[in-house]
Protein backbone atom coordinates (compact mmCIF):
# COMPACT_ATOMS: atom_id res chain seq x y z
CA UNK A 1 0.00 0.00 0.00
CA UNK A 2 0.98 3.59 -0.33
CA UNK A 3 0.61 6.23 2.02
CA UNK A 4 1.33 10.08 2.68
CA UNK A 5 1.28 12.46 5.23
CA UNK A 6 -0.79 15.04 6.50
CA UNK A 7 0.19 18.02 8.13
CA UNK A 8 -2.01 20.29 10.30
CA UNK A 9 -2.30 23.60 9.51
CA UNK A 10 -3.06 25.38 12.67
CA UNK A 11 -0.06 27.99 13.86
CA UNK A 12 1.23 25.77 16.80
CA UNK A 13 0.15 22.64 15.97
CA UNK A 14 2.12 21.24 12.63
CA UNK A 15 0.86 17.31 13.75
CA UNK A 16 2.45 15.15 10.92
CA UNK A 17 0.91 11.96 10.27
CA UNK A 18 0.16 8.99 7.88
CA UNK A 19 -2.94 8.55 5.87
CA UNK A 20 -3.51 6.15 2.50
CA UNK A 21 -2.52 7.53 -0.49
CA UNK A 22 -5.58 9.90 -1.70
CA UNK A 23 -7.15 9.37 1.24
CA UNK A 24 -9.92 11.29 3.05
CA UNK A 25 -8.64 10.39 6.25
CA UNK A 26 -7.51 13.14 8.12
CA UNK A 27 -8.65 15.98 6.69
CA UNK A 28 -9.09 17.63 10.27
CA UNK A 29 -6.02 17.00 12.31
CA UNK A 30 -6.84 14.39 14.94
CA UNK A 31 -5.46 16.61 17.69
CA UNK A 32 -7.03 20.07 17.27
CA UNK A 33 -9.41 19.43 14.46
CA UNK A 34 -7.78 22.00 12.11
CA UNK A 35 -7.78 21.22 8.48
CA UNK A 36 -4.91 19.36 7.46
CA UNK A 37 -2.85 19.13 3.85
CA UNK A 38 -0.81 16.09 1.70
CA UNK A 39 2.33 17.17 2.05
CA UNK A 40 5.95 15.44 0.77
CA UNK A 41 6.06 12.59 -1.76
CA UNK A 42 3.67 9.70 -1.61
CA UNK A 43 6.43 6.39 -0.69
CA UNK A 44 5.62 2.58 -0.50
CA UNK A 45 5.88 0.43 2.56
CA UNK A 46 8.09 -2.78 2.56
CA UNK A 47 8.05 -6.26 4.23
CA UNK A 48 11.07 -8.26 5.10
CA UNK A 49 11.33 -10.09 1.95
CA UNK A 50 14.38 -12.59 3.92
CA UNK A 51 13.41 -15.84 6.20
CA UNK A 52 15.91 -16.42 9.28
CA UNK A 53 15.68 -20.31 10.11
CA UNK A 54 16.37 -20.30 13.45
CA UNK A 55 19.35 -22.23 15.25
CA UNK A 56 17.47 -22.65 18.79
CA UNK A 57 14.81 -25.05 19.94
CA UNK A 58 11.31 -25.80 19.08
CA UNK A 59 9.37 -22.98 20.92
CA UNK A 60 5.85 -23.56 22.08
CA UNK A 61 3.73 -21.50 25.02
CA UNK A 62 1.30 -22.19 27.31
CA UNK A 63 -0.85 -18.45 28.64
CA UNK A 64 -1.84 -19.16 32.00
CA UNK A 65 -5.16 -16.83 32.54
CA UNK A 66 -3.78 -13.56 30.72
CA UNK A 67 -7.05 -11.76 30.48
CA UNK A 68 -6.05 -9.10 28.05
CA UNK A 69 -7.25 -9.59 24.65
CA UNK A 70 -4.83 -7.26 22.89
CA UNK A 71 -1.77 -8.97 24.82
CA UNK A 72 -3.06 -12.05 23.37
CA UNK A 73 -3.55 -10.88 20.21
CA UNK A 74 -0.30 -9.37 20.06
CA UNK A 75 1.44 -12.03 21.31
CA UNK A 76 -0.04 -14.55 18.21
CA UNK A 77 1.67 -11.92 15.92
CA UNK A 78 4.78 -12.38 17.12
CA UNK A 79 4.66 -16.60 17.34
CA UNK A 80 4.15 -16.21 13.93
CA UNK A 81 7.38 -13.87 13.64
CA UNK A 82 9.52 -15.82 15.91
CA UNK A 83 8.25 -19.35 14.95
CA UNK A 84 6.65 -20.54 17.59
CA UNK A 85 4.64 -23.76 16.59
CA UNK A 86 1.77 -23.83 19.33
CA UNK A 87 -0.05 -21.63 21.37
CA UNK A 88 -1.31 -23.11 24.36
CA UNK A 89 -4.38 -20.72 25.91
CA UNK A 90 -5.51 -22.11 29.17
CA UNK A 91 -8.06 -20.60 31.55
CA UNK A 92 -10.05 -17.45 30.51
CA UNK A 93 -7.06 -16.63 27.98
CA UNK A 94 -8.58 -15.07 25.16
CA UNK A 95 -9.07 -18.01 22.11
CA UNK A 96 -9.09 -16.85 18.11
CA UNK A 97 -12.47 -17.47 18.38
CA UNK A 98 -13.43 -13.67 19.86
CA UNK A 99 -14.87 -11.85 17.85
CA UNK A 100 -11.86 -8.72 18.07
CA UNK A 101 -9.46 -10.72 18.17
CA UNK A 102 -7.97 -10.59 14.88
CA UNK A 103 -7.74 -6.81 15.99
CA UNK A 104 -4.30 -7.04 16.67
CA UNK A 105 -3.26 -10.53 15.86
CA UNK A 106 -3.99 -8.87 12.12
CA UNK A 107 -4.12 -12.55 10.30
CA UNK A 108 -1.52 -14.52 13.14
CA UNK A 109 -4.46 -15.91 14.43
CA UNK A 110 -4.86 -18.53 11.29
CA UNK A 111 -1.20 -19.27 10.85
CA UNK A 112 -0.52 -20.22 14.39
CA UNK A 113 -2.05 -23.54 15.65
CA UNK A 114 -4.02 -23.35 19.21
CA UNK A 115 -5.74 -25.32 21.44
CA UNK A 116 -7.74 -24.17 24.40
CA UNK A 117 -7.33 -25.90 28.24
CA UNK A 118 -9.43 -25.27 31.11
CA UNK A 119 -6.98 -25.92 33.01
CA UNK A 120 -4.02 -24.60 32.71
CA UNK A 121 -2.16 -26.96 35.01
CA UNK A 122 -3.64 -30.08 33.56
CA UNK A 123 -2.06 -28.54 30.38
CA UNK A 124 1.16 -28.75 31.80
CA UNK A 125 1.28 -31.90 33.15
CA UNK A 126 0.35 -33.33 29.77
CA UNK A 127 3.43 -31.28 27.95
CA UNK A 128 5.75 -32.59 30.36
CA UNK A 129 4.24 -35.88 29.75
CA UNK A 130 4.64 -35.29 26.35
CA UNK A 131 8.21 -34.89 26.41
CA UNK A 132 7.87 -31.13 26.24
CA UNK A 133 10.26 -28.72 28.34
CA UNK A 134 8.58 -25.99 30.16
CA UNK A 135 10.34 -23.10 31.16
CA UNK A 136 8.02 -20.40 33.48
CA UNK A 137 9.12 -16.38 32.59
CA UNK A 138 8.04 -15.79 36.10
CA UNK A 139 9.87 -14.00 39.59
CA UNK A 140 10.83 -15.65 42.66
CA UNK A 141 13.74 -17.93 44.06
CA UNK A 142 14.09 -20.32 41.56
CA UNK A 143 14.70 -17.30 38.83
CA UNK A 144 17.82 -17.26 36.46
CA UNK A 145 17.83 -14.91 34.22
CA UNK A 146 16.99 -16.12 30.76
CA UNK A 147 20.24 -14.76 29.04
CA UNK A 148 22.79 -16.68 30.61
CA UNK A 149 20.20 -19.95 29.96
CA UNK A 150 20.82 -19.89 26.10
CA UNK A 151 22.95 -22.85 26.30
CA UNK A 152 21.05 -24.91 27.72
CA UNK A 153 18.37 -24.45 25.60
CA UNK A 154 19.33 -26.88 22.68
CA UNK A 155 19.14 -26.43 18.85
CA UNK A 156 16.63 -27.83 16.06
CA UNK A 157 16.83 -30.95 16.92
CA UNK A 158 16.25 -30.98 21.22
CA UNK A 159 12.59 -31.40 22.54
CA UNK A 160 10.30 -28.15 22.14
CA UNK A 161 10.41 -25.40 25.08
CA UNK A 162 7.36 -24.42 26.28
CA UNK A 163 7.05 -20.44 27.52
CA UNK A 164 5.09 -20.16 30.62
CA UNK A 165 3.06 -16.98 31.29
CA UNK A 166 1.29 -15.95 33.32
CA UNK A 167 -1.47 -13.24 34.74
CA UNK A 168 -0.83 -9.36 34.33
CA UNK A 169 -1.35 -9.61 38.03
CA UNK A 170 -0.81 -12.40 39.91
CA UNK A 171 1.37 -14.47 37.33
CA UNK A 172 1.93 -17.92 36.59
CA UNK A 173 -0.04 -20.36 39.12
CA UNK A 174 2.37 -22.12 41.59
CA UNK A 175 1.15 -25.59 40.48
CA UNK A 176 2.40 -24.73 37.22
CA UNK A 177 5.09 -23.39 37.93
CA UNK A 178 6.30 -26.51 40.31
CA UNK A 179 5.94 -28.48 36.99
CA UNK A 180 8.80 -26.15 34.86
CA UNK A 181 12.41 -27.29 34.17
CA UNK A 182 13.25 -23.49 34.52
CA UNK A 183 12.10 -20.29 35.82
CA UNK A 184 13.67 -17.73 34.17
CA UNK A 185 13.53 -13.84 34.18
CA UNK A 186 14.10 -10.90 31.59
CA UNK A 187 16.56 -8.56 33.07
CA UNK A 188 15.38 -5.00 34.20
CA UNK A 189 17.27 -2.08 34.11
CA UNK A 190 14.94 1.04 35.40
CA UNK A 191 12.80 0.90 38.63
CA UNK A 192 9.92 -1.94 37.36
CA UNK A 193 10.46 -5.72 38.24
CA UNK A 194 8.67 -7.12 34.96
CA UNK A 195 7.74 -6.27 31.63
CA UNK A 196 4.18 -6.07 29.87
CA UNK A 197 3.30 -9.98 29.08
CA UNK A 198 3.36 -9.41 25.59
CA UNK A 199 6.27 -7.69 25.75
CA UNK A 200 8.49 -10.43 27.43
CA UNK A 201 6.95 -12.84 25.36
CA UNK A 202 8.42 -11.42 22.37
CA UNK A 203 12.27 -10.97 23.90
CA UNK A 204 11.97 -14.87 25.49
CA UNK A 205 10.95 -16.62 21.92
CA UNK A 206 13.22 -14.65 19.70
CA UNK A 207 16.31 -14.80 21.89
CA UNK A 208 15.30 -18.34 21.91
CA UNK A 209 15.01 -19.45 19.08
CA UNK A 210 17.34 -17.33 16.79
CA UNK A 211 19.97 -16.05 19.31
CA UNK A 212 22.53 -19.54 18.59
CA UNK A 213 22.71 -18.48 14.69
CA UNK A 214 20.55 -17.75 11.86
CA UNK A 215 20.35 -19.33 8.23
CA UNK A 216 18.90 -16.19 5.80
CA UNK A 217 17.28 -17.50 2.82
CA UNK A 218 14.72 -16.06 0.02
CA UNK A 219 10.93 -15.86 1.26
CA UNK A 220 8.60 -17.69 -0.65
Amino acid sequence: MRYQQRECQAAGCGLRFPVAEASELGANCPLCQSPTQFVGEVYDTHEITQRRVAAGPPVEALLDNIRSLSNVGSMFRTADGAGVTHMHLGGFTPTPAHPKFAKTALGAERSVAWSHHPDPAAAADALVGAGKRLWALEGGPRSRDLFELIDEAGGPGDPPIVLVLGHEVSGVDPRVVERCEQVVRIPMAGIKGSLNVSSAFGIAAYLLRHARGVVITPRG
